[in-house]
């Protein structure tokens, strides 16, 4: 099993592309429990809600990783529940990260904000592109200090899908090296 994670700020096509990565090349894609959530809760977040997002996000990827699929999909992992915890409350359950670390991802795409307009879905909350940057500057540092390997996917859409479409097909023609836990 291979395991790739389309990570970034909101609003820069991770589920498109995910849909996209999907009927390429197959496998199985994990949501966002977050959306779930809130959609189940019909208000905002607090951080009392952190840590139950957080479980949700990893119960979902665990029932998908218990299904073996050649090739797992993750619209988001818990880097950014850790980052939205920062950004929105200060603060995050300490113990988030090493749940994260604990876990192997192969491939991380990271997607830039620039060059793609923020759309307003009724949840999305960054309409700023400098918030969005920083956001995403957040996730390049934490995904260089933790060496986790990622590629960064910019351009238009068209453009962030011809990259995402074409880095995936040349990683699924290597041989996965990296053991898959949990």
């Amino acid at each position: 099993m291979k395991v790739l994670v389309l990570t970034g700020p909101e609003s820069t096509g991770k589920s498109w592309l995910s849909q996209q990565l999907q009927a390429r090349f197959g496998g199985l894609i994990v949501g966002e429990y977050v959306r779930h959530f809130i959609e189940q809760e019909q208000r905002d977040t607090c951080y009392a809600d952190i840590e139950a997002i957080a479980r949700g996000q990893l119960a979902w990827e665990d029932a998908a990783r218990a299904q073996r699929p050649e090739l797992l999909i993750l619209d988001t992992h818990l880097l950014s529940n850790i980052l939205w915890s920062q950004v929105l409350f200060n603060a995050c359950p300490s113990w988030m990260e090493p749940a994260l670390l604990a876990r192997d991802y192969h491939l991380h795409l990271l997607l830039d904000p620039r060059d793609v307009p923020w759309l307003d879905d009724g949840q999305r909350c960054q309409p700023e592109l400098a918030q969005r940057w920083d956001f995403y500057q957040q996730c390049q540092s934490w995904l260089i200090r933790h060496q986790q390997h990622f590629i960064g996917i910019n351009g238009d859409w068209a453009q962030r899908s011809q990259q995402a479409l074409a880095c995936v097909e040349q990683w699924l023609a290597e041989p996965c090296e990296l053991a898959v836990k949990g």
